[in-house]
């Protein structure tokens, strides 16, 4: 669908180039020219001979063959136009910046529909409309500025949007950020992020390609091509950041489980992310900041050494990394000593290591090479190194670049001065570095990029289960929420242990249970949603005077038709879930159960299939954990058994994508089993 006219042009037509370069026909034109366009450039503008000195063609029908066009004309003009280009012209890259189509209305929608269907029979490649351009080292077909620095080491980047793109790179291009390509996809009528990234992914060579790839998001159409080469780029070497605008809702929707209240396509995205191992980022300072970083060298640990000549930059850096999870070590000893030996009286070693404002660059490298070489808790240092406009600090910022090419662990400079040495920072950039102007913004997005978690396994291996018995229950229940005996029958064939239940309607079947299983005993209403709620479950029975009074009691609770009866059981209440997200598939959640699901929210998710990584990543990062872990001399939680329910939970979607939303909560686990003692299944085909 990428063709190598729309991203290696021989030759360019700017169809409604202007010489007013304050209109998109006539940017764009400029932008081509300065940026040195070395194949043919052409001009279609139905008044001019010449254009901003480019011979200008009246119409597209008197133009010569024509690898590129970029249309800047009115909506209406752009369908003969291209039909022109692709069956007269052998045009095969099209770059249509214009407005008017389907994010206006349906007359617009219909018009870039056809424009589709006449650029996809010819096998052309569309770009946009109602986007900024292509912009990459072959050609400049953008109309908008800054037009950043081009190199094979820099970064790919994909917006949805053409604004925001732009205002992406402007918050990038001061801090030293080199670009690759960007690419505007606009309405993505033809080609979206997900082509585009599809397209990297196969051509991509590591140590050739372009690093890191940066993406801006409104939405995501295609989350599985999205899913699988985004995951196999970072499995490659490659580096993914993204904004993923849009995820709010307005207002709060009525739901009938747990599940269906936490589980937002929001989370879908968060899961969708992490399970491709993408940094989710919130902000095009925080995108920016996360890119620089991954143009470092990779820190082998969490722990960090804050060199710093001002100590307020220093204290919160060091609240922002320890907030997210990274390490300052304490740093001491006999070499620490000899590090401060070297220093001005008053300097501390302890880490933060403040050398004072006095502080040199003799004495800034001495600190660098201690980190380096003497101090092994060390693995990255983040230099804070800023002026007051007194002297010039050329020597400090030359020093740290020469540490920068020999140190084997990453430094990060962290250069805040931006107007007192504005003239430093320009030739520090101009090495090739990268600056942090913000101490905190820059503790944020390292703490994101430690965190985030590797992509999972190509081939994801879910546990065995009863396929046969799962789809003969599927296939007979009608939409809606499955009776207990249908959510009992596919738990036990998806292996999901659960604690012996029976649904009885009347009062000598529930004591018979009692006789088969003995005592204690928990009965619960079967009808309401909210059993608790209602006065609905009775725990702890002991005997059969108990179950005689408390059946009668539940039976005459609104909406109640029968009893469940079950076996008492100990534990710490867990939560497990499922819920079919429209074009993600299935999210499974996991986290603390019963109430404290609705007080704390504490959930963590994953798209199905889950992998054991994943299953384990969820239990451990849950803020709960240490309850799970068992706190306090209450026993804990078998995570084994925990982890194994969660892959048999996604085992059973998997084999029945029918199910649109499942809880179980909650489930009682101990160090021995984890059960489920109730559940609900809502099945919509």
């Amino acid at each position: 669908m990428i063709n190598s006219k729309l991203l290696s042009p021989k030759s360019v037509v700017v169809v409604g180039g202007s010489d007013d370069v304050t209109k998109p026909g006539g940017k764009v034109l400029k932008n081509l020219i300065d940026g040195s366009f070395a194949g043919d450039l052409y001009v279609v503008n139905p008044k001019l001979d010449e254009v901003q000195g480019i011979k200008s063609y009246r119409s597209v029908e008197e133009l010569p063959q024509v690898d590129c066009a970029i249309l800047a004309i009115a909506a209406k003009f752009c369908l003969s136009t291209v039909e022109v280009l692709t069956s007269e012209k052998s045009t095969g890259g099209i770059i249509i910046l214009s407005a008017g189509f389907s994010e206006e209305n349906e007359e617009g929608a219909e018009l870039e529909h056809k424009i589709v269907d006449v650029i996809d029979k010819a096998g052309a490649s569309l770009i946009g409309p109602n986007c900024v351009g292509l912009l990459n080292q072959t050609y400049n077909g953008i109309f908008t500025t800054p037009i950043p620095e081009l190199s094979d080491k820099g970064v790919d980047f994909i917006s949805g949007s053409g604004a925001t793109a732009v205002f992406i790179m402007e918050s990038a291009v001061p801090k030293g950020l080199r670009f690759s390509s960007v690419y505007s996809v606009g309405n993505s009528a033809q080609i979206g992020v997900e082509e585009i990234l599809a397209h990297l992914d196969h051509t991509y060579e590591h140590g050739k390609s372009a690093p890191v790839k940066l993406l801006y998001i409104e939405n995501i159409d295609k989350p599985d091509l999205l899913y699988k080469h985004a995951s196999s780029l970072i499995r490659k070497g490659a580096k993914i950041a993204a904004i993923k605008s849009g995820g709010s809702e307005a207002g709060s929707r009525a739901a009938s489980s747990h599940t269906g209240a936490l589980a937002s396509s929001d989370v879908a995205v968060d899961a969708l992310f992490r399970k491709a191992g993408i940094v989710r980022c919130n902000g095009r300072d925080e995108l920016a900041t996360v890119a620089s970083i991954f143009m470092h060298p990779i820190a082998n640990g969490k722990n960090v050494a804050i060199i710093t000549h001002a100590g307020g930059p220093a204290v919160m850096l060091t609240d922002s990394l320890s907030n997210g999870g990274l390490n300052i070590p304490h740093i001491e000893g006999e070499k620490a000593n000899e590090l401060l030996e070297k220093l001005y009286p008053g300097s501390s070693v302890a880490n933060p290591i403040d050398f004072l404002a006095t502080g040199t660059a003799e004495q800034l490298g001495h600190i660098i090479d201690a980190c380096e070489n003497d101090f092994d808790q060390i693995d990255a240092m983040a230099v804070i190194f800023g002026s007051p406009g007194l002297t010039s600090v050329y020597d400090v910022y030359d020093l740290l670049d020469e540490k920068m090419k020999t140190c084997k662990k990453p430094i990060y400079p962290i250069l805040p001065s931006v107007i007192n040495v504005k003239d430093e920072i320009d030739h520090f950039i101009a090495k090739g570095r990268i600056n942090f102007p913000d101490e905190v913004t820059f503790g944020n997005a390292l703490c994101k990029v430690v965190k985030t978690p590797a992509p999972q396994n190509e081939d994801i291996v879910i546990p065995e289960v009863d396929k046969k018995r799962i789809r003969k229950v599927i296939d007979s229940a009608e939409n809606g929420y499955l009776n207990p005996d249908s959510v009992f029958e596919l738990l036990d064939a998806a292996g999901i242990d659960r604690a012996f239940e029976r649904v009885v309607d009347n009062v000598e079947d529930a004591v018979g249970f009692a006789n088969e299983f003995g005592y204690p005993l928990v009965m619960k209403v079967v009808g309401p949603v909210h059993k608790s709620d209602v006065g609905g479950v009775v725990l702890n029975v002991m005997d059969e005077e108990t179950i005689r009074r408390e059946f009668v009691r539940l039976m005459a609770i609104k909406d109640t038709y029968a009893v469940l009866m079950g076996e008492m059981l100990k534990g710490t209440e867990v939560f497990i879930g499922a819920k079919r997200e429209d074009k993600f598939g299935h999210m499974v959640l996991v986290g603390l159960g019963g109430i404290f699901i609705e007080v704390f929210h504490d959930v963590n998710t994953s798209i199905s299939p889950v992998s054991e990584q994943e299953a384990e990543y969820m239990i451990k990062n849950l803020k709960s954990y240490k309850i799970i872990e068992g706190v306090r001399g209450q026993e804990g939680v078998n995570q084994e058994v925990l982890k194994e329910q969660i892959l048999r939970i996604s085992a059973l979607v998997e084999a029945a994508p029918e199910i649109f939303e499942m809880d179980l909560n909650p489930l009682l686990g101990n160090s021995k089993y984890v059960k489920a003692v109730d559940a609900r299944i809502r099945i919509e085909k």
